[in-house]
């Protein structure tokens, strides 16, 4: 049987994914394409597949096919893949392991899906999101991610409480500078083993009241004609160095 109506009450639930606050009621999203709708099924969060009628069916899940126009409809790609899943969210966990990335009310879904690859590349143990964060389910930070999303303990906390927690577990918290603190590349070994690296929004940085929280601020040394860096590519690169 192919769903062909947009009326269909699983096509008007899957177009209001689209929204955040659709997305916080039912606690599911809507992955789109083979990569992500596998890196889904790994992570056992598929409730089912949506797909193109005539598509076959490539994965052992409960799906329905649909036509062309709903894809079209539903998909939030220019160019939509015969392939979705609706997906239920992940668990959220607490705070787990000795390195921590905090992201401080950064807006830009792609940059939060590179940042997120980047803390899975340098064995991040969790991610906690501020409030006034991107949303981690828009489907442009899903994509953004590459499947990372799935493979990561990401939580959505609001920065003080959690910042307290962390100095009673003796976590030595880190807050991302433009311009003055330590060399990131001078940073004693001793000192990455375990950490809370905050990094901050794209156009106002760390907040004031979270950045004199910190116990150091680490920069990065750069050509001096360059301001700043984009918040993603810093982020990594500091990674990167406090993974060393």
């Amino acid at each position: 049987m192919v769903i062909t109506s947009l009326d269909n009450e699983k096509v008007k639930k899957y177009r209001k994914l689209k929204k955040r606050k659709y997305r916080e009621e039912y606690g599911e999203f809507i992955v789109e394409g083979m990569h992500l709708v596998l890196e889904a099924f790994k992570s056992g969060i598929i409730v089912e597949l949506i797909m193109e009628e005539n598509s076959a069916i490539p994965l052992p899940c409960p799906y329905v096919y649909v036509t062309r126009e709903i894809i079209e409809k539903v998909s939030d790609l220019d160019t939509p893949t015969d392939i979705m899943a609706l997906c239920k969210k992940l668990p959220d966990r607490d705070l787990i392991g000795n390195k921590f990335l905090i992201l401080d009310e950064v807006q830009d879904p792609g940059n939060l899906g590179t940042i997120l690859r980047s803390a899975k590349a340098f064995d991040i143990d969790t991610v906690i999101l501020s409030e006034n964060t991107v949303d981690l389910y828009n489907p442009k930070v899903v994509r953004a991610t590459q499947g990372m999303l799935f493979h990561l303990n990401v939580i959505s906390r609001k920065i003080a409480p959690i910042l307290e927690i962390l100095k009673n577990k003796e976590i030595p918290i880190y807050g991302s500078s433009v311009d003055y603190g330590i060399d990131v590349c001078e940073l004693e070994k001793k000192d990455r083993e375990k950490y809370a690296l905050i990094v901050g929004n794209e156009g106002n940085g760390i907040r004031s009241t979270t950045l004199e929280k910190c116990d150091k601020r680490l920069y990065i040394k750069m050509n001096e004609r360059v301001e700043s860096l984009n918040v993603a590519v810093a982020t990594s690169i500091l990674l990167y160095e406090l993974d060393k």
